[in-house]
C-alpha cells in the first residue's frame, strides 16, 4: 500500500507566535532588548550549550547585534582533556560499540580553580555585555540572561559523520562513528541531560540550532507553553531514516524517501530519546529533542503508573526494519534484565517483538534454537565463523518461520533471532535500543568497509538455551480475541509474559473508544490509508494519521476514539497499540 506518511509532522502551538524568533539579526536584537531591560552598566549574556552545538557560530552571530565587552570561554575551566579520558576510561571499556552509563556531573568535569578566575574576570569587567558560553558556562555564573543552545541526537551523529564534530574534550583522535556515538551515548548525553534538567525551568530563551546559521529562539514561556499543549493531544515525532548493508527498497518506495548510496534499512518515528519534536510557532518551525518532553511533563505524558516505574523515561519504542529486496539482519540476542543492569549500567533491558507491516512471499524470521541444540557445538561453530574461515550453519541451530503480513513474533531477552529477507517490520519494543549482541552476520561487511561487530562472547552469557522449537512457536501468532462491537473488534497481540508492553490490534470500520487506563499509549496505522483520532469531549483537536504512521497518546489524555476519515471512510481499518502493563 502507498502511503501518504508525513515525513515532517508539526504540533501546532497556540497563542505564542509573538515569543519566537529566527536567524540571529532577531535573536541578537531580542537579546539585546532583555538587556537594556537589566537598566545595568554590566549585564551578563550566558549560553549553556548542549555538546555538538556550533559555539563559534553563535557568538559571530550575537556579536553582529552587539559588541561584547568579553567573552568568557567555559570550557576554558574545564579539565583537561587527557584527565577526562582517565576519568571515563572505565565506562568506555575496549568495545566499539559498548560501554557503561556513567555517573558524571558537570561539575566533576571542570577545575575549581579555573572556575574562580573565569568568576574574577567578570568581576574585573567595568561595563558593557560579557558573554559566557559553553557546555558548562552555568557552572560559572547564572548570569543576568539565561540562553540554553540544544539539538537532536540526530543532528550531533550527522556531526560524527560529517566530521565537523568530534566528542567532548579528549585527546582520542577518532574517526570509527561507533566509538563517537559510543562516547556521547554513555558519556556525553548522559552529563548534559542531568544538567539540562536543573536548567531548562529558569531559563529565559531556549535556542534551536539544529540548522547551520538558521537558529531559532523562544522565551521560556513559549517553550514550556508548547510542552504543555503536547502532552494535551496525541502527536508524533519527527522521524528519520537510515541506510544499512542489509537495507532494502520498501522504506524509499513508500515513504518517498531521497534516494542514496545504499538502501535504507532503519527507520525511527517512536523513539523519544533520538527522535525530535517540531513546535510550530506561526511562520516559525522550532526543532526540539522530544527527550525534553519526557523530562519536563513526566507524569503527564507516561502516567502515574508508568512514571513511578520508570521515572523520567519513556519505556516504548516503535520503529522500522526493511529487508524487502534486502537482506537479513544479523543473527542476535539481547540481554538479560541482569546482564545490561551488571555489565552495561542500563535499569531494563531490550524486549521486542517484530510486527510485519509488509511481506513479500518467502519472507522469514529467525526465533528461537531447533531442539536438542549442542550449545557446545553451536558456540564453537559461532567462533569459527568470527575467524572469517567458517559459514555458520544458521539453519541447523534456530528455527525458521515463514512470515506473512500481519504476523506478530514476540522476542523476550536472551532469544536467539533476526527477521530473514522479505520483511517490512514494524518493531515494538522496550525502549533501550543499543544492546544488540551480533552472534554472526552472515560473512559480509558494514557500509564502511569494516567487519560489523561481533559479540560472540557476551552473546553466550545470555542465550536462553532452553527457549527451542516448541518454546518459539508460542511466540508466532498468538492472537487472542479480547472484545467486539458493531464494526470494530479488539485483539491482544503480545507481548510475551516476560516482557512488560501490552499490544493490542483493532480492526474498525466505525469508531472506536479507547482509554488510557493510566499508561501513554503509542500506535500505528497498521491497514488502511488514514484515519482521525478525536477527542469525545473536544479537548484537543481531530489528529489525522496516514498508514504506517507511529504516534503516541500521552496518559492524560483519558479516552480518545479512532476512526476511518477520507479515502478510508467505509472500510475496515486496523491500529496496533502498546502499552505498559498494570
Amino acid at each position: 500500500m502507498k502511503s501518504g506518511y508525513n515525513k515532517e509532522p508539526i504540533v501546532t502551538i497556540q497563542g505564542w507566535e509573538h515569543e519566537a524568533w529566527s536567524g540571529y539579526e532577531a535573536i541578537g536584537n531580542t537579546v539585546r532588548e532583555a538587556i537594556s531591560g537589566k537598566s545595568k552598566s554590566k549585564t551578563v549574556v550566558v549560553v549553556e550549550c548542549y555538546p555538538g552545538v556550533r559555539q563559534e557560530e553563535i557568538l559571530a552571530g550575537l556579536s553582529a547585534a552587539w559588541t561584547p565587552a568579553l567573552i568568557i570561554k567555559a570550557e576554558d575551566a574545564a579539565l583537561e582533556p587527557g584527565e577526562i579520558d582517565r576519568k571515563v576510561e572505565r565506562y568506555m571499556t575496549d568495545d566499539r560499540v559498548f560501554g557503561y552509563m556513567t555517573p558524571f556531573r558537570m561539575e566533576e568535569c571542570y577545575d575549581a580553580d579555573k572556575l574562580q578566575q573565569l568568576r574574577d574576570d567578570i568581576d574585573a569587567a567595568a561595563s558593557g555585555v560579557v558573554v559566557v558560553i559553553g557546555f558548562g558556562a552555568t557552572l560559572v555564573t547564572s548570569g543576568d540572561v539565561l540562553l540554553y543552545a540544544d539539538l537532536a541526537r540526530w543532528e550531533i551523529q550527522q556531526r560524527y559523520r560529517a566530521k565537523t564534530y568530534s566528542n567532548w574534550r579528549t585527546n582520542i583522535v577518532e574517526t570509527d562513528i561507533l566509538r563517537l556515538y559510543k562516547r556521547g551515548f554513555f558519556f556525553e548525553w548522559r552529563m548534559a541531560d542531568r544538567l539540562k534538567k536543573t536548567l531548562l525551568g529558569g531559563i529565559d530563551y531556549y535556542l534551536d540550532t539544529n540548522a547551520a546559521d538558521a537558529p531559532k529562539m523562544v522565551s521560556r514561556e513559549a517553550l514550556f507553553a508548547g510542552l504543555a499543549q503536547t502532552v494535551s493531544q496525541p502527536f508524533r515525532l519527527v522521524p528519520y531514516f537510515d541506510p544499512g548493508v542489509w537495507g532494502g527498497t520498501w522504506l524509499e518506495a513508500n515513504i518517498d524517501l531521497p534516494k542514496r548510496n545504499h538502501p535504507y534499512a532503519w527507520g525511527f518515528d517512536g523513539v523519544p530519546e533520538e527522535n525530535s519534536l517540531y513546535f510550530q510557532y506561526g511562520a516559525l518551525r522550532l526543532e526540539l529533542p522530544s527527550i525534553n518532553l519526557v523530562f519536563f511533563e513526566s507524569i503527564k505524558l507516561l502516567g502515574d503508573k508508568v512514571y513511578s516505574r520508570f521515572g523520567a523515561e519513556f519505556p516504548i519504542r516503535f520503529d522500522f526494519l526493511d529487508t524487502i529486496g534486502g537482506q537479513k539482519l544479523s543473527l542476535q540476542v539481547h540481554p538479560t534484565t541482569e546482564y545490561i543492569r551488571e555489565q552495561f549500567g542500563m535499569p531494563y533491558t531490550q524486549d521486542e517483538s517484530y510486527y510485519i507491516l509488509e511481506a513479500v512471499p518467502g519472507a522469514e524470521v529467525y526465533l528461537g534454537l531447533q531442539d536438542n541444540v549442542d550449545s557446545e557445538q553451536m558456540m564453537t561453530d559461532l567462533r569459527k565463523a568470527q575467524q572469517g574461515d567458517f559459514t555458520f550453519p544458521a539453519e541447523k541451530y534456530v528455527n525458521v518461520y515463514p512470515a506473512a503480513k500481519h504476523d506478530h513474533f514476540l522476542i523476550p531477552a536472551g532469544t536467539v533471532h533476526c527477521s530473514g529477507e522479505g520483511c517490512m517490520v514494524l518493531e515494538i519494543s522496550a525502549t533501550p535500543y543499543i544492546f544488540t549482541f551480533k552472534l554472526w552476520d552472515w560473512d559480509r561487511l558494514g557500509l564502511d568497509g569494516k567487519p560489523r561487530p561481533v559479540h560472540v562472547d557476551h552473546g553466550e552469557k545470555v542465550i536462553q538455551w532452553e527457549r527451542t522449537t516448541e518454546w518459539a512457536k508460542s511466540c508466532v501468532g498468538r492472537i487472542e480475541l479480547v472484545a467486539e462491537g458493531e464494526g470494530w473488534k479488539e485483539e491482544r497481540t503480545g507481548l510475551h509474559d516476560l516482557e512488560f508492553i501490552e499490544t493490542r490490534r483493532h480492526w474498525f470500520s466505525a469508531p472506536v473508544r479507547h482509554e488510557a487506563n493510566g499508561s501513554v499509549h503509542m500506535l500505528n496505522l497498521i491497514e488502511g490509508e488514514e484515519a482521525t483520532v478525536e477527542s469525545p469531549d473536544g479537548a484537543f483537536e481531530p489528529f489525522v494519521i496516514r498508514y504506517a504512521e507511529t504516534f503516541i497518546v500521552p496518559a492524560s489524555v483519558a479516552a480518545y476514539t479512532i476512526r476511518p476519515s477520507g479515502p478510508s471512510v467505509g472500510r475496515t481499518i486496523g491500529t496496533i497499540k502498546a502499552f505498559v502493563r498494570a
